[in-house]
């Protein structure tokens, strides 16, 4: 059980990372991106195939966020000052591509070139060798501070419903205490299987350490972006482009920006999925997972990050307890039941539309679906 919580620790955290950086094109800025895996496919292939070359994980990662940087300046470049409807048709083409020419051509490993459609195996994995006691317990004390902290802003994010001035019959406030008090109990469970992971030691409890760290970091630097002057031109930008351009604003370099650091954050995600899976093949990075990330974003309400977070974890609480629980109640084979659960969560999706389209935490005020 404490693998399994680790084990769904590590893909939660990633995926929300995932999720984040579409989360920010499409949520705070409003460009369409349906080819997001292509950005977390370079990122993972940059950073394990550098890896093998004897480059350090911290540079080889940072590589990797730069590449999927710079594979969103190209589809910038090449879409951003068309119709917004083209760059969702050349990102979901650019995922596929990427994708199929890995798969067909050969890739420097190591020493040799090896056919794409083997995979990489064997690169290196942070903290895959087992520390001293004093580095294990100093890597519970981080997880211990990062636990404390993520407590205290989970409250001071609820506290800071009760002074909202539209907030007259406590509505958001009970939402928002619901969520933290969710929030704070899969954390406390996570925490606990992190604390057991890390003095008996478990790699994939150092990578889980590592992975929330990331996204800790990440979240807390993007929660201030989106607050800052810049952030603003963005929202302004989603509502209505011609506003920024009045008022002096080059547009395209904003969403360039967007586009970019959207990509760097999904290429961050992508070294740390690769390091989860040991293993990488071209058919991991299937476009299932860019709309598996739109499920989080739409489910906790695009343009919140904190949504993002939500939406994450519904997602994979919905994975683990259906993969659990379904084939005890509904009599199908293995293939029937995979594709029950992709139905249900569909219909989940279309009643939250019609009930709730802005999402969980979303505002309706603020919706770009169907702008």
């Amino acid at each position: 059980m404490i693998e399994y919580l680790i084990f769904l620790a590590i893909s939660t955290a990633t995926f929300t990372l995932f999720g984040l950086g579409l989360n920010l094109q499409w949520g705070f800025t409003g460009l369409i991106n349906f080819g997001h895996i292509a950005f977390m496919t370079l990122g993972a292939y940059t950073t394990v195939l550098l890896s093998l070359k004897g480059v350090p994980l911290l540079f080889s990662t940072i590589a990797g966020a730069i590449v999927a940087a710079l594979l969103g300046l190209v589809i910038g470049f090449a879409t951003l000052r068309l119709r917004e409807d083209y760059l969702g048709i050349v990102t979901i083409g650019t995922g596929e591509l990427i994708r199929l020419v890995i798969n067909n051509q050969e890739l420097p490993i190591a020493k040799t070139w090896v056919s794409g459609a083997f995979g990489v195996q064997s690169y290196v994995i942070p903290l895959n060798t087992t520390p001293s006691l004093f580095l294990r317990l100093l890597m519970i004390g981080v997880l211990t501070l990062l636990t404390i902290i993520t407590v205290f802003c989970l409250w001071r994010w609820v506290k800071t419903a009760q002074k909202s001035p539209s907030n007259r019959n406590n509505q958001e406030f009970f939402s928002r205490l619901i969520v933290g008090i969710i929030l704070g109990v899969l954390l406390l469970t996570i925490y606990v299987a992190g604390v057991m992971g890390l003095y008996n030691y478990n790699p994939k409890a150092g990578l889980m350490l590592l992975a929330l760290l990331v996204l800790a970091f990440v979240f807390w630097r993007l929660e201030f972006l989106v607050k800052s002057p810049w952030g603003r031109i963005l929202k302004a930008i989603r509502e209505d482009e011609e506003i920024p351009k009045a008022l002096g604003k080059n547009v395209f370099r904003y969403k360039l920006q967007s586009l970019m650091l959207g990509g760097a954050i999904a290429g961050i995600a992508g070294a740390l999925f690769a390091w989860q899976l040991s293993a990488i093949y071209p058919d991991n990075f299937q476009p299932q997972l860019t709309f598996d990330a739109w499920i989080m974003v739409i489910l906790g309400g695009s343009g919140n990050n904190i949504g993002t977070i939500l939406g994450a974890v519904i997602y994979f609480a919905y994975d683990a307890l259906t993969r659990e629980f379904l084939p005890k109640i509904v009599p199908l084979d293995v293939e029937r039941i995979g594709a029950f659960r992709i139905m249900f969560i569909g219909l989940i999706l279309m009643v939250l539309m019609i009930w709730r389209p802005q999402g969980l935490l979303g505002k309706k005020e603020e919706l770009t679906l169907g702008k």
